[in-house]
């Protein structure tokens, strides 16, 4: 039987390197040339078992996902759960597209089920770090399927430089019960999402019974500590000397099934 995998970080130090200096992105830009030329303009050569970790916007901008309110026609539940919330109607008919079922609504709030599977706030609709320069206010809305964007981004960069790493896009959410938003994988590629350790033992002999690691949330919110809120500039961020073991996986590993989920 194969020894289990090593604890991340065990026998090497675990860097976290923010790409500086990383350009605009705008629709059809391709996001995999800009992050080659970015590394090697940082002088750094990527490597197997690197980890990109992509802020989901530029992801969302390249593939198009910019929506101007001014074009968005309000549906009749739009304008019910916008008078409940204080919310313009044109962002409330957004969220609902983007959604399979409200969770809460309060004034100022709406939390939802968003049709990936993961609950959210405004359904991860946001308009920071989005430029406004037309009429009308712009939003951007996560990717159409942030798995499928990893797995492409993953393959032109293995391409590109015939290297085997893994690539996660993070978004910020809110989480049940606490305050403040951390750093969540909502597209995985080259790596496991979830890390099923039942089977091994602890430090006295212990078998573990129901651990599991959300590992690619993990890694999505370690890189939000370079990535910032704000106007920090760095979406892009290298992970280097992390222990994982061989699987693939996909962020919607990650997703509680209805079934067993309490606080829906």
């Amino acid at each position: 039987m194969a020894a289990p995998p090593q604890s991340p970080g065990a026998t090497v130090p675990v860097q976290l390197i923010a790409l500086p200096d990383f350009p605009q992105v705008f629709e059809g830009d391709n996001v995999a040339k800009l992050i080659v030329e970015a590394s090697i303009a940082a002088g750094l050569i990527l490597q197997n078992g690197d980890i990109i970790v992509l802020a989901h916007k530029i992801i969302s901008k390249a593939e198009g996902r910019l929506v101007n309110l001014d074009e968005v026609l309000p549906g009749e539940r739009a304008y019910e759960v916008a008078n409940l919330t204080g919310k313009d109607p044109k962002l409330i008919e957004l969220i609902l597209r983007e959604s399979s079922r409200i969770s809460r609504v309060r004034e100022g709030l709406i939390i939802v089920r968003h049709r990936l599977g993961f609950t959210s706030a405004n359904a991860g609709i946001d308009r920071s770090n989005v430029p406004q320069d037309t009429i009308g206010e712009i939003v951007v809305l996560i990717p159409e399927n942030p798995d499928a964007s990893a797995a492409r981004l993953r393959e032109e960069i293995k391409q590109s430089l015939d290297i085997d790493l893994a690539v996660v896009i993070a978004d910020s959410h809110g989480r049940p019960f606490r305050l403040g938003t951390v750093g969540v994988a909502i597209g995985v590629a080259g790596m496991p999402a979830l890390w099923n350790r039942r089977g091994e033992h602890d430090l006295y002999g212990y078998e573990l019974q129901h651990t599991e690691v959300g590992t690619a949330d993990e890694v999505a919110s370690a890189a939000s500590l370079l990535m910032g809120q704000a106007a920090e500039g760095t979406p892009v961020v290298l992970i280097r000397g992390l222990k994982l073991p061989s699987a693939e996986g996909q962020a919607s590993d990650l997703v509680r099934p209805n079934e067993i989920d309490l606080y829906q």
